[in-house]
C-alpha cells in the first residue's frame, strides 16, 4: 500500500529545493539531488510537483513573496514615503549579505531561462513588472515631481545591490543605502520641482 504524503510534504520539498536552488542555481540542481536532500521518495516528489518546471515555478512564487516582506518591513521602518524607498534598499542590503546568498533568486533564474515562453522566465518577468509598479506607487507618494524616474532609479540601485551585494558585503550595502538617500533627496528637492 503506498504511503500517503504528510501535510507538510510539499513544504519540505519546496524548502529543500529553495535552499539548493539558492545555493547552486536551478539548472545545476537535479530532481534526484532534491529527493536525496529532502529524504523523500521519487513518487512523493512527483505527486507534489509534476515536473521540475512546476517546482521551479513554486520556488519563484515563494521568492516573489519575499519581496512583499521587504516592502512591508520598509513601510514599518519609516514614517514618510521618501524613507520607505531608502528602507527598501537597506533591507535588500541585509538580505543579500546573508550567508549562502547569490543575489536575487528571481534575477538569477531569469538569466538561466532566457526563453520567453518558459514558465520560469514568465514568472520572473511578471515579478519584475510588479516590483516596478510597486516602486512607482511608492514614489508617487513622495514629493518627487517625476515619481516614475525616482522609482526607476531606486530599482536600478536595488538591481545593482542584488548583483554586487554578495561580492562587496556590508560596505556595498552601506554605499547603496547612501546612494538611495542621495537619489531620493535629489529627486524630491525644490530644484527637482523646478524641472531642472
Amino acid at each position: 500500500m503506498p504511503r500517503k504524503p504528510t501535510p507538510d510534504a510539499r513544504e519540505r520539498i519546496l524548502e529543500t529545493a529553495t535552499r539548493l536552488f539558492n545555493r547552486y542555481g536551478v539548472h545545476a540542481v537535479g530532481m534526484q539531488q532534491i529527493i536525496d536532500e529532502c529524504g523523500c521518495g521519487k513518487n512523493l516528489l512527483y505527486s507534489q510537483f509534476a515536473s521540475k518546471d512546476d517546482l521551479v515555478v513554486a520556488y519563484l512564487r515563494r521568492c516573489s513573496g519575499d519581496w512583499q516582506d521587504i516592502v512591508a518591513g520598509a513601510k514599518a521602518a519609516a514614517d514618510v514615503p521618501e524613507r520607505h524607498l531608502v528602507e527598501l534598499v537597506r533591507e535588500v542590503g541585509v538580505r543579500v549579505n546573508e550567508p549562502g546568498t547569490r543575489g536575487c533568486p528571481l534575477r538569477n533564474t531569469f538569466a538561466e531561462f532566457p526563453d520567453r515562453r518558459h514558465p520560469a522566465h514568465r514568472v520572473s518577468m511578471d515579478h519584475f513588472v510588479r516590483v516596478r509598479t510597486q516602486l512607482r506607487e511608492l514614489a508617487a507618494e513622495t514629493s518627487a515631481p517625476e515619481p516614475e524616474r525616482l522609482a526607476d532609479r531606486i530599482m536600478f540601485i536595488i538591481d545593482g545591490l542584488y548583483t554586487n551585494g554578495p561580492i562587496f558585503g556590508d560596505e556595498g550595502a552601506k554605499s547603496a543605502v547612501a546612494f538611495a538617500e542621495d537619489v531620493v533627496r535629489a529627486e524630491t528637492s525644490a530644484k527637482a520641482a523646478q524641472g531642472r
